[in-house]
């Protein structure tokens, strides 16, 4: 079945009860009187409540309605916020380097507003050692309290050690946020051009750097 409303000359009933087109109650009127005044309104007439008795009507721009329906509904998508879980793994005897290069993985996620599965991996001789992976963690945790929360307590599955942290800050407000900070950029660069264009030139002059790898966030330390 259509989800489309019967619009004018589908609506098949012997009478309505008719909203104005500033949303008036004009009360219940033959059909022939309501497509009538739909006509003079130059104007549709849409039925928004077919199981209404009598279905109710409206006199409406039927056009420039779906039109902005269909534009709130992708307005609606855009900042639609889906829960990404993201995963870290750790192994109990990283070293300083590595960690700092984990934990600002964890950092960026949470300001993105995901959460992130933290595990640490242990081999060998370490499962005797599982203090090792709940001090590790702890002091994730600690590292990052600002911006996340343990969601999930640490935990022992078979040779991992597991532990979910959540972000302080909703997904739809980081969006928002990120947004927001795309738009100054922007809007910056656009107010000062020169600036660009002088840093730009700086560039042409400068040894290009070899590009940087990016890091994978699942990449075992």
């Amino acid at each position: 079945m259509s989800a489309e409303p019967r619009i004018n000359d589908r609506i098949r009933v012997p009478e309505v009860r008719l909203v104005g087109p500033s949303g008036e109650q004009v009360g219940i009127v033959p059909l022939a009187k309501a497509l009538e005044l739909a006509q003079e309104y130059d104007l549709d007439l849409v039925e928004v409540a077919a199981n209404a008795r009598p279905p109710v009507c409206k006199l409406m721009d039927y056009g420039k309605f779906k039109y902005e329906s269909a534009m709130k509904a992708r307005e609606a998508r855009k900042n639609q916020a889906h829960t990404v879980i993201k995963e870290m793994k750790l192994r109990p005897k990283i070293d300083p380097h590595d960690y700092d290069t984990k934990k600002g993985h964890v950092v960026r996620f949470l300001k993105q507003g995901d959460k992130v599965k933290i595990t640490i991996m242990f081999r060998g001789r370490e499962q005797s050692r599982p203090e090792l992976g709940f001090r590790l963690l702890q002091r994730l945790a600690s590292d990052v309290e600002d911006l996340g929360f343990i969601e999930s307590n640490p935990k022992q599955d078979g040779r991992n050690m597991i532990m979910v942290l959540g972000p302080h800050k909703k997904k739809t407000e980081a969006m928002a946020e990120a947004r927001e900070a795309q738009a100054a950029r922007k809007a910056d660069a656009k107010a000062n051009p020169g600036r660009s264009q002088n840093s730009a030139g700086g560039e042409e002059h400068s040894e290009e750097a070899p590009a940087e790898a990016p890091a994978e966030a699942n990449a075992e330390a």
